[in-house]
């Protein structure tokens, strides 16, 4: 979706997957995810893929739109399923080069746990923040509605 987006209002889309993960699935540090996206976040417009909540209030204090693709347990155990699949022994377009995909124990446990674990504290600190429009789709067919919308309203311009 981010890409599309991207692609939709003429915005760079940097995925946080990309920048977090080195060659060989290496993971910089916090303090070097944020410096690195800093620089991003300067920039006038912009679109971050990702839920890295170590960045999250970084990166909320410079958006003024959250998108959360807030998507049902089964559904994102399916994608992340479909996705192995699809790049068997290489590496997706928002990752580094040299971090061929994988399914991990550890990926399949976060997203079990995730609406009970991380959901609600990410539901929480997404709401304080007044200055920022949410926008929560809940299924494929809402995002392609959404992306409709944008299309149209660019093509109205």
């Amino acid at each position: 979706m981010a890409r599309q987006l991207g692609a939709l209002l003429d915005i760079s889309v940097t995925h946080l997957d990309r920048v977090f993960w080195q060659p060989g699935w290496h993971a910089i540090s916090r303090d070097e995810l944020r410096a690195a996206i800093a620089p991003i976040l300067s920039q006038p417009q912009w679109i971050m893929d990702g839920n890295y909540t170590g960045t999250l209030e970084m990166r909320l204090a410079h958006a003024d739109t959250l998108i959360w693709l807030d998507m049902p347990r089964w559904r994102c155990l399916w994608r992340v399923i479909v996705r192995r699949i699809k790049y068997h022994g290489r590496t997706r377009p928002d990752l580094t080069s040299g971090c061929p995909e994988q399914l991990s124990s550890e990926l399949l446990q976060f997203i079990w746990r995730y609406p009970h674990t991380r959901r609600p504290e990410l539901l929480r600190r997404i709401t304080t923040i007044p200055h920022i429009r949410v926008i929560v789709l809940r299924s494929p067919r809402q995002v392609a509605q959404f992306l409709t919308q944008i299309r149209c309203s660019t093509m109205e311009e």
